[in-house]
Formats: structure tokens, C-alpha cells, sequence
């Protein structure tokens, strides 16, 4: 299996999991167990596969490539 990903897209889903996926809300959600085991794959991948989670800037590359995606979308999800 493959899923490609811009860079921008990557970035902020690795954000968005990092933030959420340990949430009681979110477990709350997940109503079978073993959908855990690919969050966490998808999870672990970003992490490692994403210099910019590193980087002193990270910040502004995060909200930058929010702006670029939320640009792309036009109005989905309004």
C-alpha cells in the first residue's frame, strides 16, 4: 500500500495527529481497536519521514502549508 502526500499535506496531518490521536475525545471516537494500529503507522511514518518537525521555523512552515492547502480546497468543509 501507498498513499503520496504533498509535503504540505504531510506536515499538517503529522500536526494535526500529534495533537489529537492521544485525546480522550478522539480514543472516544475510535470505535474499533484495531484502527489503532494504523494510526499509529501513519503516525510514526510522518515523524520520521519530516525534517521540518525539527526545524527552528517550524511554526511558520506549519501555517504556511495550512494557507497553501486551505487555498487548494476553496470552500470544501465551510
Amino acid at each position: 500500500m501507498r498513499i503520496d502526500l504533498s509535503e504540505d499535506q504531510a506536515l499538517v496531518l503529522s500536526d494535526w495527529m500529534d495533537r489529537w490521536l492521544h485525546r480522550p475525545e478522539f480514543a472516544a471516537l475510535v470505535d474499533d481497536r484495531a484502527v489503532w494500529s494504523p494510526l499509529f503507522t501513519i503516525s510514526g511514518v510522518l515523524e520520521t519521514s519530516l525534517p521540518a518537525v525539527f526545524d527552528p521555523a517550524y511554526g511558520e512552515r506549519l501555517e504556511a502549508a495550512r494557507e497553501r492547502l486551505l487555498d487548494q480546497l476553496g470552500d470544501v468543509g465551510k
